[in-house]
């Protein structure tokens, strides 16, 4: 009976002593598996920058051809209908471009709840036939602008070759675009 004390003892220390061995090595961070997250989840500017860029782009094209849409259907003057199918087409091709771009960077391009272009709508909506067509040209003049602004921010600071020639691809038709746009109301006024 004596000796079944004596084992027990140092049985129950090599047994607590295993325990605490076992989760203090547990407890060990694997450097390879910390090193594989960082780089998983450390995004840099450059992609901040691109995804930005993709779906400013997207919210603006689309707002451009919902615009361009009920201008086809609002106006009764042949050259706005123009100059609006020829801009939905236009930004239509765009959106399909800019989204298969993103789609092969992993980017998603959703519709963003815009506000400002809801305002927009609902103001080509109300107006009256009367004063349709110069509300329609300022909205559109503004929104080109902004796109304009998109690209040529994103040529600044890019260096991807597919966002590049991306750029160099549509950024001189919608500077005809807006001039167009401009020669257009000016001749209305």
């Amino acid at each position: 009976m004596r000796t079944m004390p004596l084992l027990r003892a140092p049985i129950l220390r090599v047994f607590f002593l295993l325990i605490i061995l076992c989760t203090s090595s547990c407890k060990k961070n694997n450097p390879i598996e910390n090193n594989l997250k960082n780089q998983t989840f450390n995004v840099d500017d450059k992609e901040q920058m691109e995804a930005y860029f993709f779906i400013a782009t997207a919210t603006l094209t689309n707002s451009i051809i919902s615009k361009s849409l009920i201008a086809q259907q609002k106006t009764s003057d042949s050259i706005i209908k123009q100059i609006s199918k020829k801009i939905e087409n236009h930004q239509t091709e765009l959106l399909h471009e800019v989204t298969a771009i993103a789609n092969k960077k992993l980017i998603i391009v959703t519709d963003i709840n815009n506000n400002a272009n809801k305002l927009d709508l609902y103001k080509l909506i109300d107006s009256n036939d009367a004063s349709f067509n110069n509300v329609y040209l300022s909205l559109l003049k503004d929104s080109l602008n902004k796109q304009i602004e998109t690209f040529e921010s994103v040529y600044k600071r890019t260096n991807d070759e597919v966002i590049l020639k991306l750029v160099l691809r549509y950024l001189p038709k919608l500077y005809q675009f807006l001039r167009e746009t401009e020669q257009i109301k000016q001749q209305i006024n």
